[in-house]
């Protein structure tokens, strides 16, 4: 049976889809380590920002961006960017009920996308954008504040953090592992 061509278009769109999945997997990992209280502090006192600002203001932004991604500005004049910023203390209930809000408009948004539709520009802030610039510019957005949210709840844990990779001085032990691993499925 032949198999049909990877289209490189939709694979883009695939692919950033499972990586982003990845880092959202990730960050509510990290967010899970972390009690009630300890969702609401900021890192020091200098950073405004603490876990529940960062999950208000992905939420915000995801919901601006891709709905009606391909019609509509990304930028809702019903949007308030700056009281995401604001810190309010939401309970875990909630600070999740957002987080899933925000991540199923943005991934609702990607897997509805075609082929064609990556030939459209589409406009954030009235200026134009590609769709696959638009949504690198995106990737690269959320990418950013899932790190910091990652770090946040790691600084917060300090030695009773577990980690979400690889464990410091486990590299060659998970190498071995992998190796062994696509030894025995034939590198498959």
């Amino acid at each position: 049976m032949a198999t049909l061509p990877i289209n490189p278009n939709m694979e883009f769109i695939s692919l950033t889809i499972a990586r982003l999945k990845e880092y959202k997997s990730l960050a509510e990992k990290a967010m899970g380590q972390l009690n009630d209280e300890e969702l609401l502090r900021a890192p020091n006192d200098e950073s405004a920002n603490c876990v529940v600002i960062l999950v208000k203001h992905l939420h915000g932004n995801m919901l601006s961006r891709w709905t009606h991604f391909l019609t509509e500005d990304g930028e809702k004049s019903w949007r308030q960017r700056d009281n995401e910023f604001l810190f309010e203390p939401l309970s875990r209930t909630r600070l999740m009920e957002l987080w899933e809000e925000g991540w199923a408009c943005y991934l609702g948004a990607m897997e509805s996308l075609e082929e064609a539709d990556l030939l459209k520009t589409v406009f954030i802030r009235t200026q134009p954008h590609s769709v696959t610039d638009a949504i690198q510019r995106q990737l690269m957005h959320y990418s950013y504040h899932l790190g910091q949210l990652v770090l946040f709840c790691k600084q917060e844990k300090l030695s009773s953090w577990k980690s979400l990779s690889i464990p410091k001085g486990g590299t060659a032990s998970f190498n071995a592992d992998m190796v062994n691993k696509h030894t025995n499925q034939g590198g498959k």
